[in-house]
């Protein structure tokens, strides 16, 4: 049987939620992870 593991702060889990909904932050979500991913891979 899977158990599903709590969420250790349920009111961020709730506040990420709403805001991956917003599409402007995610796509400055997703913009600083391709820059973090970009550096990793570079070196730089």
């Amino acid at each position: 049987m899977v158990k599903k593991a709590r969420p250790k702060n349920p009111k961020r889990i709730r506040e990420l939620k709403i805001k991956i909904n917003n599409q402007a932050y995610l796509e400055k979500a997703i913009s600083r992870i391709a820059a973090l991913l970009s550096e990793e891979i570079l070196g730089l």
